[in-house]
Formats: structure tokens, sequence, C-alpha cells
């Protein structure tokens, strides 16, 4: 393992492994990856990897819009053999209630700003896009064509091999015990299987960034939160976009592959525990049927869990750390970092680098909760 380098980054999800791979793309050797587990074994392998621009803040339609244009040109730019599957089905989102009705218009108008062709849809007219779609409580829908989804696990491998390439040195079941701070300054870290000493750190920890944030002396403000998801037996293709109601804290997809994979937004402690449980089926599966009742008689084959880290605005915290020089955190995603993920390397990548960055990320700083500067998306699940 080496002992020195350039930069070592803490974590081997999407944002970790994007960052490595467009460092070493633009110039930086001797780029480190330390991952207490086994690649993909974070949220990143266990998300519903939606990518969605339909947004109500103009910095998440930035990212978004960003980030589904390098998925729509990923297989080329990484020189995948294989395929990261993003297929842009669109999303549909639905409104129950006249508060998100005008939050939806709003939202389109924000987005049509920006270049993201959203529209506004009647129920009716949704029923064109999702043909059996039960409209029923339904009183408006939004949708963008170009948002879609893509495979987690293929979009991981691209970038580990394509980072792997340009020289990037990626140690699994490596866990950081400690940060080297000293002056102010990051001088290495410790892990279970050495130090490695180094100027500059990345922390792409996920769900545990506040914990590796306290090495270094920083309070990342970061909690963990668990969502379950579920996924049906393969049938015939009924559903092309991804549904999605915000009220009702559900979303639904149907894979390239005939599976349904859907999930929905809990209110849920804080807690690191990944199991399943019974209650997710029920409700889950209640809230899928009220819109798609087709679904009910679909064989459920498997339910899982992963982590949000959840941010106190639901926004992700990116950039430098004033308090230590050579400190850097990409964390904060709150269940949205798969699709900000190749945006986020990039951006990150920048920012390390000392380069202007292609859409201002100063307003995602950790600082901006100390100055009470908190960003609310009234778009989450």
């Amino acid at each position: 393992m080496n002992r020195t380098a350039e930069i070592v980054i803490i974590g081997g999800g999407i944002s970790g492994l994007a960052t490595a791979y467009n460092l070493a793309a633009m110039g930086m050797k001797d780029v480190v990856v330390l991952e207490k587990s086994y690649l993909m074994s974070g949220s990143t392998g266990r998300c519903g990897a939606g990518v969605r621009q339909q947004w109500g803040t103009e910095m998440n339609c930035l990212l978004a819009k960003a980030s589904c244009e390098i998925f729509e040109n990923l297989n080329e730019i990484l020189d995948y053999e294989g395929d990261i599957e993003f297929k842009q089905g669109g999303y549909l989102l639905m409104a129950v209630t006249e508060k998100e009705v005008e939050q939806f218009k709003k939202n389109v108008a924000l987005q049509n700003s920006l270049g993201i062709k959203s529209v506004l849809l009647s129920p009716e007219e949704a029923l064109e896009i999702v043909p059996d779609l039960n409209i029923e409580g339904i009183l408006a829908c939004a949708f963008h064509h170009k948002d879609g989804h893509a495979n987690p696990f293929h979009t991981m491998i691209a970038y580990a091999e394509a980072a792997k390439r340009l020289g990037v040195k990626i140690y699994t079941y490596t866990e950081v015990t400690g940060i080297m701070v000293e002056g102010g300054r990051i001088r290495g870290v410790k892990t279970n299987r050495g130090d490695i000493f180094t100027g500059r750190v990345l922390i792409a920890a996920g769900a545990w960034s506040r914990e590796v944030g306290a090495m270094a002396g920083v309070d990342i403000p970061v909690r963990p939160e668990r969502h379950q998801i579920l996924v049906t037996e393969p049938v015939n293709h009924r559903l092309g976009p991804m549904i999605m109601s915000f009220a009702g804290n559900i979303y639904c997809q149907q894979e390239p592959g005939g599976e349904f994979i859907m999930g929905y937004g809990p209110a849920e402690h804080e807690t690191y525990s990944i199991t399943s449980s019974w209650d997710f089926l029920e409700v889950m599966c209640r809230k899928a049927v009220r819109f798609l009742p087709y679904l009910r008689n679909i064989r459920i084959v498997r339910q899982w869990s992963g982590l949000y880290e959840i941010s106190p605005d639901a926004q992700p915290i990116l950039g430098r750390v004033e308090q230590v020089e050579g400190l850097y955190v990409a964390t904060g995603f709150s269940g949205h970092g798969f699709m900000f993920g190749p945006i986020t390397g990039v951006l990150m990548a920048q920012c390390i680098l000392g380069l202007p960055t292609t859409i201002p990320i100063d307003k995602l700083d950790l600082a901006r909760f100390e100055r009470g500067e908190l960003i609310f998306e009234p778009s989450v699940v």
C-alpha cells in the first residue's frame, strides 16, 4: 500500500471514485482511494439510481442537468466496455394537493429558465404517458423526458476501471482510524493497514462522514437514516417513466429487465441499521397500488435497505473545509448522491486543484450552517 499520496479520498462510493477519476484525468498523480469494505458496499450500491433534473432550487437544477449530460455520454467518457444502462424514460411527478400544484408551477418555470424542458400536465394528459396510472386524487403532474435511471453497479465499475487505468490506487477493506493534523494542516491518515502521508484529504464517506470528520476535529453535521427499497419479479413493460409523489413519499420505476423497483421516504430515527422490515412491505405496497393498481398481482422478489446521509437542509456539502488546510468534503447528499455523482466528481476535482468550478459551489460549503445560510429544497422524497 502507498505510504505517500498527493490526496487520500476516504470513501469508495460514486462521489469518491468520480472525484478520483477526474483528478487523475486532470493530471494529478498519486491519487489514493480508501474504502473500509468493498466497493459499492455503501449507499451507492443500495440506491434506487434515479437521475432527475426536476428540482425546486436553482443549485439542484444546475447540478442535476450537468450530471445528466455526463450520464448521457459516460460509457464513452470512461471508455467502458460494458454499459451503464442509462435510460431516459422521464420522471412523472404527481401533485395531490393544491400546495403541490403551485410548487410545481414554480418548479417548472425555474427549470425552463435553466434550459430544462419540463412541462406541467393535467391528469388526463399524464395518462398519455402512463396509461395505467390511477389519476383519482391527482391534481396535476410535471414531466421531463430526459430524466432517467442508470445501473449503479456498472456505473461504479466504469469509474473504478477508468480511474485505475489513470494510475489511481484503490484500497478496499482499508479502514481509516485517524486523520493526522498538525498546525491546522492535513499531514496524513492512519488506517488499519498503516499510515499514508499526504497534504490533502477528501471525506466522501457518506453516512459515516461525521465520524470521519471528527478525526480531523471538524463537525460535519450529517446523520444516517435508513431507507428501504423492494424489487418485484420481471413482467412485461407497462411503465416508461419513473413515477414519484412528494406528498406520498413514493417513487416507482420499471427496470430494463421488467422488474419494478420502488421505495418511499419514511421519517426514521438516526440509525446505521440496514435491516429490512415487514412494515415497509405493507406500507410500500399500499402506496404503490394506489397509483398503479395492476401491481397488486405482481410478486415481490426481495427488499433491502441503505443509508441516506442527511444534512440539516438536505443539500450536499461540497468544497474546502476552512478550519483545516488541505481538507475537503463531498457528502450530505440526502439520497441524491448517485444522480449528482458525475458532476460532483468534476466539481470536487476542480476545487481541489484550485481551478474555477464549472458550477459555483461556494454556497454548498460546510460553513453555511454556521452562517445560517441553509438551502431548502421543496422537491424531495
